[in-house]
């Protein structure tokens, strides 16, 4: 019996990794008004090319999808024009790059938004509390429009056109985002989802809309180029547990398991907070189904680990990919940092989201530390 390592290469739909460590989608926020990459993209992303696999920030697939301040777009000719570089970049580095379509829905503002664009979600349910934007600071959630079924099938369409420049552009692949409360997961969510038609009500109406998105985009590119990220029993930007949760993504797996995906990405933010995997039982059980639903499929877990929990869960079979986020932020070279027993250096949480290549581009490899 062969013992997986962190470290062995795997292949993942029509590419090969050579590690098993993925650099976690997160939002930096350093894109233009337009929604556009530039050169401090290029160099952000080819210094992590050693990752086993980057996944994008989150990129709107369409002006209604933009809810943040400076996050980048894939739907204009500019946008697929502006990550021509960076994917390049990170090619010409050795490196592999999927980007993560990601359309926030209610999660969103006015004011962080492209003109003639409009908020929307499956109901409409505000979302409590604020979020920022340059314009203003802290302003509170609008109220979203709900969508008719019209609008529907353009949110459908224009994740498949994202995807398609997504492919354009460069990307190896895409990861559609269907968690952190984001558009997907509020179809998925009974607290957001609160419609009586066949896109709600029931578990099988409820996952409608992901497995159609996803189904659709897997068509349009090839489905061994399409991810898929969830976040059962997550908290974020409104949601929480709900009685159905273990119900409704095993049947969202068990929908999507035989398509042959890139993989599936389970999100474990209660470890990344907690301590590690293993903070919240119920999302550690449902891993363990989910697993075992995806079969053969390659299977990404993110969040919750350091190097020795990450060792340990690949050795074990608990999943094929390991997702660091933070990490990678301060570490562009991670991999060889974990692989050698490197110090790692800590992260400014301050500049997380700020413009510029203070806290982006200026961390250092261990090869150019004093």
């Amino acid at each position: 019996m062969t013992t997986k390592s962190l470290f062995d290469s795997v292949r993942l739909g029509r590419i090969t990794l050579p590690n098993r460590l993925v650099m976690n989608p997160m939002t930096r926020s350093r894109s233009d008004t337009e929604g556009r990459v530039g050169e401090l993209t290029v160099t952000y992303f080819a210094q992590r090319a050693t990752a086993g696999l980057i996944i994008s920030d989150g990129i709107a697939p369409s002006p209604n999808g933009k809810g943040y301040p400076r996050i980048p777009g894939l739907w204009s000719d500019a946008q697929v024009e502006a990550w021509k570089p960076v994917t390049k970049a990170v090619h010409d580095a050795g490196g592999r790059i999927f980007a993560q379509i990601m359309h926030t829905g209610r999660v969103s503002h006015p004011a962080n938004m492209v003109a003639g664009s409009k908020i929307v979600a499956p109901s409409a349910v505000q979302l409590d509390g604020q979020m920022w934007t340059d314009e203003s600071g802290m302003q509170a959630y609008p109220v979203p429009e709900a969508l008719d079924d019209a609008g529907v099938e353009q949110a459908k369409n224009e994740f498949v056109h994202a995807a398609k420049n997504a492919i354009a552009a460069g990307f190896d692949g895409i990861e559609l985002h269907g968690a952190n409360g984001y558009l997907i997961e509020q179809f998925l969510y009974p607290g957001t989802n609160r419609r009586s038609d066949r896109w709600g009500g029931s578990v099988e109406n409820r996952i409608r809309f992901a497995v159609e998105v996803t189904r659709a985009t897997a068509a349009a590119i090839g489905a061994d180029r399409v991810g898929l990220r969830i976040s059962p029993y997550g908290k974020a930007n409104g949601t929480s547990e709900y009685p159905e949760t273990d119900e409704t993504y095993m049947a969202l797996a068990k929908a999507l398991a035989p398509l042959g995906l890139a993989y599936l990405h389970v999100a474990d933010h209660f470890g990344a907070t907690n301590g590690g995997p293993g903070a919240y039982p119920k999302l550690e059980a449902l891993k363990a189904k989910l697993r075992d639903i995806w079969g053969e499929g390659p299977f990404l877990i993110g969040g919750s680990f350091e190097k020795d929990s990450a060792v340990r869960a690949v050795k074990e079979g608990t999943t094929d990919l390991v997702g660091f986020g933070k990490a990678f932020i301060a570490n562009p070279d991670l991999v060889r940092r974990f692989r050698e027993g490197l110090e790692l250096s800590a992260p400014d949480a301050t500049t997380f989201f700020t413009p510029g290549a203070k806290g982006y581009t200026d961390y250092p490899s261990a090869a150019q530390e004093p």
